[in-house]
């Protein structure tokens, strides 16, 4: 199949299949990206951080990294017609009826369902995206002797108290992460 078309499919079916936005997408795009060798975990996860610390929306991002690196240029224009597509259309129909049977009992009933499984989906991204930075090696005593896996533990700790009890901007929050970790990294207490 033209890797063109491929990318289009793949992520229309994404677009199309995924409710809660961006993260909830993540394990989808694991999995396909895996599937098809498109890239690593670890080179995932790196463009996940890249992804969310640019402007745009992330699942965006995302696709169109991905399209870019699979596909080019071309490739990048498929990736993220295809994901963007189907929303953009669901988005026009629900528009359309949503206030006519916002009250429905089935309707009300498929909202919860969703808003949990959206929740699944973001908390089993933590858990993989998390695997990967804390556990890239696997869990052995090794990974508790190294300075990275104490570093990251302590970052991903002030982040989530800036966060959740200061409410300070994410974006300096990730643009100060970025600040530490490139000082950490150019002064060697962090491998790279």
């Amino acid at each position: 199949m033209n890797i063109f078309l491929l990318l289009f499919l793949e992520f229309f079916k994404m677009g199309a299949l995924t409710f809660g936005g961006g993260y909830a997408m993540i394990p989808f795009i694991e999995e396909t990206v895996l599937r098809h060798g498109w890239m690593t975990t670890s080179e995932l996860v790196d463009f996940i951080a890249v992804s969310e610390s640019t402007p745009g929306a992330f699942a965006v991002n995302i696709s169109t990294y991905i399209g870019s690196e699979v596909g080019g240029i071309i490739g990048s224009l498929v990736a993220t017609l295809g994901l963007v597509l189907p929303p953009f259309l669901i988005i026009i129909l629900i528009a359309k009826v949503y206030e006519k049977i916002r009250e429905n009992r089935l309707v009300q009933g498929a909202m919860m369902g969703l808003k949990a499984t959206v929740v699944g989906l973001i908390a089993a991204t933590v858990l993989s995206v998390g695997q990967e930075i804390f556990f890239s090696e696997g869990i052995n005593l090794a990974v508790f002797r190294s300075a990275n896996f104490y570093v990251s533990l302590i970052i991903f700790a002030v982040a989530l108290f800036l966060l959740l009890y200061k409410k300070l901007n994410p974006i300096l929050i990730i643009a100060g992460s970025a600040v530490v970790g490139i000082v950490l990294g150019y002064t060697g207490v962090i491998t790279v």
